[in-house]
Order: structure tokens, then sequence, then C-alpha cells
């Protein structure tokens, strides 16, 4: 996997432990040589395709990253914790993500 730019995000990230939008147009800023703006519009329409593909039931495949999965969840009961009332659990579609091999391997290396 390319280098592009990850050993400062992680630098910068330290400070409050989250990745963000910002960060990830400068790292397209800095390596491709784009101004903040148009950065900063890349980002947004790559994270725009993955919204519109999640929100038209498909799933997303990022190689060497991993996959945004859709799954669709049945009616079932549940209880209130309180009363022990069994309450009827709407079906649901929700989003799971799973990590690439490559991805967990990294992950577990630290």
């Amino acid at each position: 996997m390319a280098d592009l730019g990850i050993a400062r995000i992680n630098n910068d990230m330290e400070a409050n432990g989250t990745l963000t939008r910002a960060d990830l147009a400068d790292v397209v800023h800095r390596r491709l040589g784009l101004s903040r703006a148009e950065s900063a519009g890349v980002v947004e329409r790559v994270l725009h395709h993955m919204c519109h593909a999640l929100s038209e039931g498909q799933n997303v495949k990022v190689s060497g990253f991993g996959t945004f999965i859709l799954r669709d969840k049945g009616q079932r009961s549940g209880r209130y914790p309180k009363t022990g009332v069994e309450v009827p659990i709407a079906p649901r579609r929700v989003m799971t993500f799973r990590a690439s091999q490559i991805m967990r391997d990294r992950i577990a290396k630290g």
C-alpha cells in the first residue's frame, strides 16, 4: 500500500485520536498538489459516492481497506428492561464494516 502521507496523519491524530475529512483533504492537497478547495472537493465526492451507493442498497468495497456491508434485519421481539414487558423491534437495514485482512494485519501490528 503506498504511503499517502499517513505518517503525518498519525502524528496529527495523536492530539485527538480521530481522522477527519479535513485531515484527508490535507493529505490529498500535499500529495497531489491540488488546491485545498479542490482537495476537500475530491474527498467530499468520494464520500458522497460511497454514501449514495449504500443508500441505493449496494455494498461498498475498498480494496486493502475493507467492505461496508448492508444487512436487512427482520422484526423481532425484545424486552423493556425495567418492566420485562415484551416489545416488538421493527425491521431495519443496518450497515456493518468488515476490515480487509491487510487492514487487520496493520492494526494488529500497531
